[in-house]
């Protein structure tokens, strides 16, 4: 009974101590003094707090020194002491009679300090955990029981109790202490009446809060571009403001080449980088200029405007770390600041403003106390007209003839000085062939007041488009005349017209638009629906512009465009419209129409047009084009679906190279949205696993002997079976699907070389075709690089093959990356050599090491002489430069006799082998030999 009265008495003693204003260390010395003398069993009490990173460290407790280490020293990391953090987890106490028995507590600890029992609770309170207190003795059992646990649960929620009234006084005068300080802020930055002390009031309460004196402002500067400019540096920081002005004119910091700046000023929030090393956004050679180690950036914001940015930098090597609490302060600072100082700029703008106005009141009495002079000197009429405002100025009498006009009137009108007094006004108005009183009469003041959009005559009775307005000069009520003002608006006049001239013209061409095109068509329709007629639309495009343009430059496809244009225009009837729709497309609308026989006479016409060669300074270029037609009624009633149906209809035309024209009809739309649907299906293949590779053999008839292969690459659509390379490498190429495509074809022909040399099987190398996509990417050395590098491939038995066409595109970039490739080590080929556009300078200037000859020539040399003289050329130029030379297409005995007549023995093709799977490779050629 007495322990239970010494229990009850310490408890209320504890929970009048929590009430009182001691410090929570003394409360939870009470606290563990309690419990140590409570269960007597217990030699050690300690009360571990939570830190920032997650581990526990020692408080407060008994014995204050264990094994010569201060409590303090001692933490509890969770990631090791699964027994402290399942009470965190659960929050619920464990006793461990036996820790011998039990592999959560941290072995460390039992073992250093001898430990066969383990009691351990949390500091909780309604769910929230503040710590957690450890009792056990050195080397002997405690053997508690449930009652002594509950006594001890007892004392740890009061020790509970007295952290959270602890945390909530503490944050409580945190808080008091804030606002107290941001009313110090207001009331201080309030008082300041220049943006010199704004600033500094700000510095001096971001570094009290931040103890940090190295603060700087930088403003944008509206003059210069809205340029973000340094403007004012803490007086206290470790610079000098000359140093640091220095630095910044040296480095040249704005938002153009700092990403930083830029982030906030866009943003407008605060960046916080502890450690500018490991940020890739800060401007690193400035920060290491400055010797910023760290960096807190925030933006005044005023009214939605940004007026710069508060910087807030870390030159010492311990990073800055601050609470969320203490960067919100800070910000209210800044935000604080931000609004003084929009005042303050208000208020100097205001100044400045008041100043031009009175430096311009100023100068405009003076210039009016110089015209009162001056109109002192002159009649009232003529003071009367002065006063009106105007470039050119004449006055008229009630009759209407001219009584005065001034010298800009009169040059403008031709006149000499005084020579239009006492003349009529309307030789101005109407022209020189004017009569005072005529039949209509137009004599005295018979004219309009006011004119926005009218002409007067000059002497030589040209006329110009003015603006005037006629007012009337009284003196009191009575009218005594009338004062003319106006000016010439003969520029603005062309202005408008050359705007409408381009709201409804091509540039290039001269042509109507799309936008004139369509009001006419539209126009065409309506009086064929009217009539009960035809019209017709031919929509043509170019074939190989694109090539002119890449190949030429834009400017001479800008001239071909114009060249081309002048053709069709005189190709067509005068009731016809040609138009540019841009890019290389045109259409030509031909309204009322009674049959085909008329359209197709046209067409005719249009591509005899093309027969003769456009001639581009001095270059030599023959285009063809590719015409489709649409018809109203037949194809549509509207414009939009008369256009649409006609370029469906070009398309169709551009499946049939040159000089082809198809007229709509119905299923064409269809294939066009089947040609959409093939495309996105292209795009799903590679995910989708449906491509594949065959490979065909290069075969030695010298020795029979097989000496690599070409990879070909193959769709197996899971709908429309194997799809051939001809109906969507096109497509791959024209949306870029090549590149991830091609990029696949490498890296599966290289794994699948490696897999053959690894079993054995002979040496052989693999043939690849690059795309011209593939070549205008940067990374292309880089991406055959890697893949070589994984594949562990060596890259003598890679060898890539590259159109003629293909390095005559951007010279410069190709030779850089061919050179790269082939100091890999890497063979590059020519392939389909003779077909292309290239000189033969490329064959000496570039590291190539094969030419391939083109099917073309091989079908045919039997039989066609030319195509034999070629194939011998070929062979013969390859000999001669120390090229490899290779046949495609031997499909005969006799064809690769003819190529080995002539020391072309390596050959591919159907008389050796169709293109096979990889597995039917090396059962036929690679295991047993070539058959």
């Amino acid at each position: 009974m007495v322990k239970e009265q010494t229990r009850y008495s310490r408890l209320a003693n504890i929970t009048k101590l929590i009430n009182t204003k001691l410090e929570l260390r003394e409360v939870l010395q009470h606290v563990t003094t309690a419990i140590s003398e409570e269960i007597v069993q217990c030699d050690s009490v300690g009360i571990y707090l939570p830190q920032g990173d997650g581990t526990f460290r020692g408080y407060v407790g008994k014995p204050e020194t264990i094994n010569g280490m201060t409590l303090d020293m001692h933490i509890i990391d969770t990631n090791r002491d699964l027994l402290a953090k399942e009470v965190i987890e659960t929050q619920k106490t464990i006793y461990i009679p036996n820790t011998s028995l039990d592999k959560r507590p941290d072995t460390w600890a039992i073992e250093g300090f001898e430990i066969k029992s383990l009691l351990v609770l949390p500091i909780s309170y309604e769910q929230e955990l503040f710590g957690l207190v450890f009792l056990f003795d050195y080397g002997i059992p405690m053997n508690l029981t449930e009652s002594e646990i509950q006594t001890v649960e007892a004392y740890v929620n009061m020790a509970a109790v007295a952290i959270r009234n602890a945390n909530n006084l503490t944050h409580k005068e945190n808080l008091i202490a804030e606002k107290q300080l941001l009313l110090d802020v207001t009331r201080n930055l309030s008082m300041c009446s220049t943006m010199q002390q704004g600033l500094d009031t700000c510095f001096y309460y971001i570094a009290k809060v931040l103890n940090n004196y190295n603060i700087g402002a930088h403003l944008l500067d509206p003059l210069a571009g809205k340029r973000i400019k340094p403007a004012k540096l803490s007086k206290d920081s470790d610079w000098s403001e000359e140093d640091w002005m220095r630095t910044h004119q040296r480095v040249k910091i704005d938002p153009e080449n700092d990403r930083v700046f830029h982030e906030v000023i866009r943003t407008k929030k605060a960046i916080i980088i502890p450690d500018v090393s490991k940020d890739g956004r800060p401007n690193h050679e400035a920060c290491r200029d400055f010797g910023i180690k760290g960096m807190y950036m925030f933006p005044l914001v005023s009214m939605g405007e940004v007026l710069g940015v508060i910087a807030v930098v870390n030159l010492g090597e311990k990073m800055m770390i601050y609470s969320e609490a203490t960067i919100q302060l800070c910000q209210s600072i800044v935000e604080a600041t931000a609004s003084t100082l929009s005042n303050l700029l208000y208020m100097e703008k205001q100044e400045v403003i008041i100043e031009e106005r009175t430096s311009e009141i100023t100068f405009k009495n003076r210039e009016l106390e110089r015209v009162v002079a001056e109109l002192q000197q002159l009649s009232r009429e003529k003071e009367l007209i002065l006063n009106s405002a105007g470039e050119g100025i004449f006055g008229l009498d009630l009759q209407g003839n001219i009584t005065f006009c001034n010298p800009a009137g009169e040059a403008m009108l031709g006149y000499g000085t005084k020579e239009l007094i006492g003349r009529p006004a309307g030789v101005i108005f109407y022209g020189k062939d004017y009569e005072k009183e005529d039949e209509d009469g137009y004599g005295g003041r018979k004219w309009d007041k006011c004119h926005t959009d009218d002409v007067f005559y000059r002497k030589d009775n040209t006329s110009f488009p003015v603006e005037y307005v006629i007012s009337s000069i009284k003196e009191g009520e009575k009218i005594v005349g009338d004062v003319v003002t106006f000016k010439d608006i003969t520029q603005r006049k062309q202005m408008e017209e050359e705007i409408k001239y381009h709201a409804y013209f091509d540039s290039v061409t001269d042509l109507p638009n799309r936008v004139l095109l369509k009001d006419r068509l539209n126009q065409g329709i309506k009086y064929a629906q009217m009539n009960g007629g035809k019209v017709a639309l031919l929509y043509l495009d170019l074939d190989r512009f694109k090539f002119i343009n890449d190949t030429l430059g834009h400017t001479y496809g800008d001239l071909l465009l114009r060249d081309v244009a002048k053709r069709l225009v005189d190709s067509i009837p005068k009731s016809a419209t040609v138009s540019r729709q841009g890019g290389d497309e045109f259409t030509i609308f031909l309204p009322n129409i009674n049959s085909k026989k008329e359209i197709l006479k046209v067409v005719n016409q249009v591509i005899a047009s093309f027969a003769e060669p456009f001639y581009i300074k001095d270059n030599e270029v023959y285009i063809k084009t590719s015409i489709g037609i649409s018809l109203f009624p037949d194809h549509g009633d509207t414009s939009e679906t008369l256009i649409k149906n006609a370029d469906t209809a070009m398309y169709k035309s551009k499946e049939i190279s040159g000089n082809s024209y198809h007229f709509f009809s119905t299923g064409m739309d269809t294939r066009t949205f089947e040609i959409v649907k093939f495309e996105n299906a292209l795009y799903k293949a590679l995910d989708q696993e449906e491509l594949i590779l065959y490979y065909q053999p290069q075969i030695n008839y010298e020795t029979n002997a097989i000496v690599g292969v070409e990879a070909l690459l193959r769709w197996n659509h899971p709908t429309e079976g194997m799809v051939p390379p001809d109906e969507f490498i096109p497509i791959a190429e024209e949306t870029g699907l090549i590149v991830p495509i091609g990029e696949w074809v490498l890296r599966n022909a290289c794994m699948q070389i490696k897999e053959w040399h690894k079993k054995g099987f002979p040496q052989i190398s693999v043939s690849v075709n690059l795309s011209v996509r593939q070549f205008e990417q940067n990374n292309l050395f880089n991406t055959v690089k890697n893949i070589l590098k994984r594949t562990d491939l060596s890259p003598e038995f890679l060898h890539l093959e590259v159109t003629e066409n293909q390095i005559i595109k951007n010279t410069d970039v190709t030779l850089r990356t061919m050179e790269q490739l082939k100091g890999l080590g890497i063979s590059i080929a020519i392939d389909d050599f003779g077909t292309g556009y290239s000189s033969l300078g490329y064959l000496k200037n570039f590291p190539i090491s094969t030419l391939k000859i083109d099917k073309s020539f091989v079908q045919d040399i039997i039989k066609d002489d030319d195509n034999a003289a070629i194939t011998n050329t070929i062979i013969t130029l390859a000999q001669n430069l120390n090229l490899n030379v290779i046949a495609e297409g031997v499909e005969t005995k006799e064809q690769a006799e003819f190529l080995a007549a002539r020391s072309c023995y390596l050959m591919q093709g159907y008389y050796f082998s169709r293109p096979m799977k990889a597995e039917d490779i090396a059962e036929l050629y690679l295991s047993c030999g070539v058959n």
